[in-house]
């Protein structure tokens, strides 16, 4: 426990300390493992007093169960916004609306864009970029985001099918302070976004 007491005081003071969270979640995962032994479980079938029968458990819930208590726990935290991502990710497939206010608060906690970069890129590794591009377009701030958010704005407009919109993003990358950063990321989704208009003039002829 006192591996496990030492990580928990660590995300006390970072509840953004995606390596502590992920270590937590490892060991509570271990642990639930070994009380539940996984495969079986003491339960009384009704027909013989003390009749024990094999219950299967499933590993996978468990996992899942380990990662929401320890996001759950954290999220309450004004500072923590990586919590609130495990949590929508849990949760997107049963509840979309309240997995995107999750990613909306976390980009709300969160001044430097990474927690919105963190979000957009879990709702794109779903295949949901529609809803990466209405995170982003809410809550973007090309002169103060980190350039990942950017790249995310493109990426999940080339994504969706929406040339367009990928530009005026690309333009809109460009507001940011100069940086050799920004020129490459630029010319790098300038060459996304032109390979994209060849495929698309191609599909149409």
């Amino acid at each position: 426990m006192a591996a496990e007491d030492e990580l928990r005081a660590q995300l006390e003071k970072d509840p953004n300390d995606q390596e502590a969270f992920d270590q937590l979640v490892r060991l509570i995962r271990r642990r639930a493992a070994e009380d539940q032994k996984l495969t079986e479980a003491a339960h009384y079938t009704g027909s013989e007093p003390g009749l024990v029968a094999a219950v299967e458990i499933d590993p996978h819930q468990v996992g899942q169960d380990a990662v929401w208590a320890v996001a759950e726990e954290l999220a309450g935290s004004q500072r923590a916004w990586y919590p609130l991502i495990e949590l929508a990710r849990l949760s997107i497939n049963e509840d979309r609306e309240a997995a995107m206010r999750r990613l909306g608060t976390a980009a709300d906690r969160d001044d430097t864009g990474r927690a919105l970069a963190e979000g957009m890129t879990m709702l794109r590794g779903l295949g949901m970029s529609g809803e990466a591009l209405s995170l982003g377009t809410g809550h973007w701030r090309p002169r103060e985001h980190d350039l990942r958010v950017g790249r995310e704005m493109v990426e999940a407009s080339l994504e969706a099918d929406r040339i367009p919109e990928a530009k005026r993003h690309l333009e809109a990358i460009s507001a940011h302070s100069y940086t050799e950063g920004v020129t490459r990321l630029t010319d790098e989704m300038a060459k996304r976004i032109a390979n994209a208009e060849k495929l698309q003039a191609g599909g149409a002829t």
